[in-house]
């Protein structure tokens, strides 16, 4: 596995987390409700991820060089 799969998996990953604990904890929606707001989060996330790596370095998911 490449160093920007892993990269862009980790960000997902932890975007997924962040973005489902501040929609459950900070609003009523049910558990279905924030899972889908952290999915559509994680696929931006993976969507920015790969726009990331064909500006800045093609290593890295981040758009610092």
């Amino acid at each position: 596995m490449s160093k920007l799969t892993k990269d862009i998996i980790e960000r997902i990953f932890w975007t997924a987390v962040q973005a489902f604990l501040a929609v459950f904890i900070i609003s009523d929606i049910s558990n279905l409700k924030a899972a889908g707001i952290a999915a559509a989060a994680a696929v931006l996330s993976a969507i920015k991820g790969l726009v990331a790596s064909k500006v800045g370095n093609p290593e890295s998911a981040s758009t610092v060089v």
